[in-house]
């Protein structure tokens, strides 16, 4: 079949390589100037791994193993509030990763020929006909395809076309800064390295995780000013937030260079969409279900998508797709829209302030290591 993907993120080039693979005629329309992913670190959980290994994409994320370490929830002073024991988990339920989010993609697109990527291509849009859908770019058609694969990102304008009643995405009023960076010398970060710090007194948190044997990613999720603020001014805002923190947390924020501090206000899809699937059309990624980084999910979700679609679409001719396109919509959206939820709970969870908190961070405190474990599995496992 041709199938047409649109974007080239890092769902969008896995399932264009998985549908490659499959013997369908590919291409992938890329609006940026070049085919390439910027910012700093991605967690994959294990079931994003799975994902990846039934594209047989896995063998880049098997090689940048997270060291094995004690993680969970601390106070903003580092102090232990939910403790979980990695190497249990390792064992139990498999192993979390945490990569290069560019070095993620430069692996992910490598089995991709160059002849089917079409880079500074729009994709404005999607008309569907007799033989299949016309795909419009720079105001003209370049092809008509037997099926389409939206994975445009958040922002997606592919969806608002093929959902117009659909409410879109929400701000839920938090600011996301984070960074990656080498480990600084002299700064000991081993006791918060896999942990999520919350700060009781302002609802703010700041994440650490390592990436291969020397760098490390960090991240921050504060309340949202009312513009939203430049790098240079979000860091500022950010530091003098934490400024009382465990030291670790601003002098790494301090360490890292202002050009690789990436901030975004953190946006979710209002609601679930009321289908993945709009006749030949398949939507993916956050363009499907963006939800709240609470979870980790977001990657590992797209790639289940691609390797769902994949699936589907296996051995299928033109006639076939709106059937299997209805398939993979029935998989994956009660799955997503679970998570989707999901993250929204621990979203409002972790940025409790006040008695609330207090109470939260208590029973935190309460829970043995294991049942912590076991709480961290069941995420895993996503529902």
């Amino acid at each position: 079949m041709r199938v047409v993907v649109v974007g080239g993120g890092l769902g969008g080039v896995s399932v264009a390589v998985g549908l490659h693979r499959q013997g369908h005629e590919v291409s992938l329309y890329e609006r940026g100037a070049e085919l390439r992913e910027a910012g700093t670190g991605v967690v994959l959980m294990p079931n994003g791994v799975r994902a990846l290994d039934a594209l047989g994409l896995g063998d880049y994320v098997h090689g940048q193993a997270m060291r094995a370490t004690t993680g969970g929830l601390r106070d903003w002073r580092g102090r232990p509030l939910l403790v979980t024991d990695a190497v249990h988990a390792e064992r139990t339920v498999g192993t979390a990763h945490v990569v290069s989010r560019a070095e993620l993609h430069r692996a992910l697109r490598a089995p991709l020929p160059a002849h089917l990527v079409h880079t500074a291509a729009p994709v404005q849009r999607l008309e569907p006909d007799p033989s299949g859908v016309v795909v419009v770019s720079h105001g003209q058609p370049v092809t008509t395809a037997d099926a389409v694969v939206v994975a445009d990102g958040i922002g997606s304008s592919l969806r608002r076309q093929l959902l117009p009643t659909h409410p879109g995405v929400r701000q839920v009023g938090r600011l996301d800064l984070r960074g990656m960076l080498p480990t600084p010398s002299g700064l000991d970060v081993t006791e918060l390295l896999a942990s999520i710090m919350v700060d009781r007194r302002t609802g703010a948190m700041f994440g650490l995780f390592p990436v291969g044997e020397r760098d490390l990613y960090w991240f921050t999720d504060t309340a949202l000013p009312e513009a939203r603020p430049s790098a240079h001014d979000a860091r500022q805002q950010v530091l003098a937030l934490l400024a009382d923190w465990h030291p670790a947390v601003p002098a790494l924020i301090k360490a890292t260079p202002l050009a690789a501090v990436h901030v975004d206000a953190i946006a979710r899809l209002a609601t679930p969409l009321p289908s993945f699937a709009v006749g030949r059309i398949a939507l993916l990624g956050d363009a499907a279900h963006a939800m709240t980084p609470d979870l980790g999910q977001g990657a590992s979700q797209a790639f289940e998508d691609a390797a769902a679609l994949t699936r589907h679409l296996s051995e299928a001719d033109a006639a076939d797709v709106p059937e299997r396109l209805l398939r993979y919509d029935a998989e994956r959206r009660p799955r997503t829209s679970r998570l989707m939820a999901a993250a929204s709970r621990q979203s409002r969870m972790t940025s409790q302030t006040g008695a609330v908190a207090w109470l939260r961070d208590t029973l935190l405190r309460a829970t043995p290591p294991r049942l912590a474990t076991k709480l961290l599995a069941a995420t895993w496992h996503a529902q």
